[in-house]
């Protein structure tokens, strides 16, 4: 299986558990790795035949922005069931991360990784 892969995505939400963040909100980072077959989409270089990833993008950026939710879990499996949205898509990692998590010792981050795929 082929993977397309979009890191680092930012996004502002307003997601957790704690009055602050959904008042203040913070930054969330978002990595996606999709498996699906590129073979098509290379064969005819047709976009069409694949991902836009700049549209997926897009599609991410809203679900952050969106709903808040209390746990980053499920925001997660929110933008996994976004990412196979996609008839390409077979398969979606994501990963979330909360750099800016109320953690009260020095840390680097806190993400949360899923694995999701069709039935």
């Amino acid at each position: 299986m082929d993977r397309i892969e979009l890191r680092g995505l930012r996004a502002r939400g307003r997601h957790g558990v704690l009055p602050a963040e959904r008042e203040l909100g913070q930054e969330f980072v978002v990595d996606v790795s999709l498996g699906l077959d590129t073979r098509p989409a290379a064969e005819n270089d047709d976009l069409s035949r694949t991902v836009d990833y700049g549209t997926l993008a897009g599609r991410l950026v809203e679900v952050v922005e969106g709903e808040p939710v209390d746990l980053i879990e499920t925001l997660a499996d929110r933008l996994a069931k976004t990412c196979l949205g996609d008839p390409a898509v077979v398969e979606a990692e994501v990963t979330v991360h909360k750099p800016s998590a109320p953690v009260p010792h020095p840390f680097t981050d806190v993400a949360v990784k899923i694995r999701r795929s069709r039935p």
